[in-house]
């Protein structure tokens, strides 16, 4: 027999062999070792952490009542005046919050922080004398919520009958303030707050802005007890598509607000009402289904009306009324200092001027302070047109 030569192995397979190796002694490597015990991470000194918590609670509660006393300084250095309302400063709470947003670097979100600083300055202001808010009552309303996103808890809420009535109080010293619905983010401009302008001599002294959520509220709970759901108009409307879907046969009935609503709905069982997750809980309604407005950004934007106006903050929005004939190129006319001196305008809206056929108003926002260059010098042309251009307000640019 022959005698059988060794079989050589190409460079290639022995190539191949060694990547093999190396990949199963890399893997290997990767798995833990069961022979030995694993580390463990030192626990944390739940004492030590909470010792350190209180320290900081200390000190922050002794720098408030610092900032408070030096509130106090400004009190005196103003003089004895008439009322809280003339130590209400608007424009530079605006820019104490908006310095809050820019120091910011988390963990907690700008809104957090900006509710906190407004709750220390509502605070602090009350300390001569709470200011007191006029809104669309009665307790439990998005207007309510509105009123101490901007002013904070610290001021005195009065909830008045209707829209009008927060014009009428403010106008006649009984409320510092108002605050008012004027536009929602998918169902336009509140045309009933737009016309109090046309007669009320009352300014525009700041602006909210409020992400509405929308519930459905009842005594029961239960879907299937509801005959007929009550709740403003403008609720009404932002809910139309899920109603329509979840309740096309109860009956609608439109109420003057919302806290109107839960407060019918409380007293039936087959009743009831859309309304914010407060009002619920004023009323003692259960939430049956919510949020249930059609749009995610739901958003209804407020104004804050006062009886006067208050300097620039840095940045500002000016509201306008302007008033015209009908005739071609009169718009034109009155608006283009805007364009030329390079102020924005943000929106217009137009309604019947009262007790003038054929002549309209137009309410106008632009960007700026009506005192400040350029909207000044557009505003001295504006006048000098030979049309009616009547200033409304000039107020800090609303914070989130």
């Amino acid at each position: 027999m022959a005698e059988k030569k060794p079989v050589r192995k190409s460079a290639k397979q022995t190539a191949i062999r060694k990547v093999a190796a190396k990949k199963t002694a890399a893997k290997k490597a990767a798995q833990p070792d069961k022979t030995k015990s694993p580390k463990t991470k030192s626990p944390v000194d739940l004492a030590a952490v909470r010792s350190e918590i209180d320290g900081i609670d200390r000190r922050i509660e002794a720098l408030i009542s610092e900032r408070a006393r030096w509130a106090q300084q400004v009190g005196r250095a103003k003089g004895k005046l008439a009322a809280a309302v003339d130590y209400y400063r608007p424009e530079r709470e605006a820019q104490v919050l908006r310095q809050v947003v820019d120091r910011n670097d988390g963990p907690l979100a700008n809104e957090v922080l900006v509710r906190l600083f407004r709750e220390i300055m509502s605070a602090c202001l009350a300390q001569q004398e709470p200011l007191r808010i006029g809104f669309l009552g009665p307790e439990g309303t998005f207007s309510q919520q509105a009123v101490y996103k901007h002013f904070g808890h610290s001021a005195k809420a009065l909830p008045l009958a209707s829209v009008e009535e927060v014009f009428d109080e403010v106008a006649a010293g009984h409320a510092d303030f108002g605050v008012v619905p004027v536009e929602n983010s998918g169902q336009g401009t509140i045309q009933s707050t737009l016309d109090m302008f046309l007669s009320s001599p009352l300014m525009i002294c700041g602006e909210v802005e409020l992400r509405v959520h929308q519930y459905l509220l009842s005594r029961t709970g239960r879907i299937e007890d509801i005959e007929r759901v009550y709740s403003h108009a403008l609720s009404l409307a932002q809910c139309r598509g899920w109603l329509r879907q979840h309740l096309p046969d109860v009956e609608k009935q439109a109420v003057v607000s919302n806290a109107e609503a839960a407060r019918r709905a409380r007293n039936a069982d087959d009743a009831a009402a859309i309304a914010g997750k407060n009002a619920g809980h004023v009323y003692g309604l259960k939430v049956v289904a919510g949020p249930i407005e059609d749009r995610p950004d739901n958003t209804t934007r407020f104004l804050v009306i006062g009886r006067e106006l208050f300097p620039p903050s840095g940045h500002d929005r000016t509201s306008l009324l302007v008033t015209v004939q009908d005739t071609p190129g009169a718009l034109y006319k009155v608006l283009e200092p805007l364009a030329r001196h390079g102020v924005s305008m943000n929106r217009i809206e137009s309604r019947p001027a009262h007790g003038r056929l054929w002549e309209y108003a137009f309410f106008i926002d632009v960007e700026g302070h009506a005192e400040e260059a350029p909207l000044a010098t557009a505003l001295a042309e504006m006048k000098a047109s030979g049309q009616q251009v009547r200033l409304l307000g000039a107020y800090p640019v609303a914070i989130p």
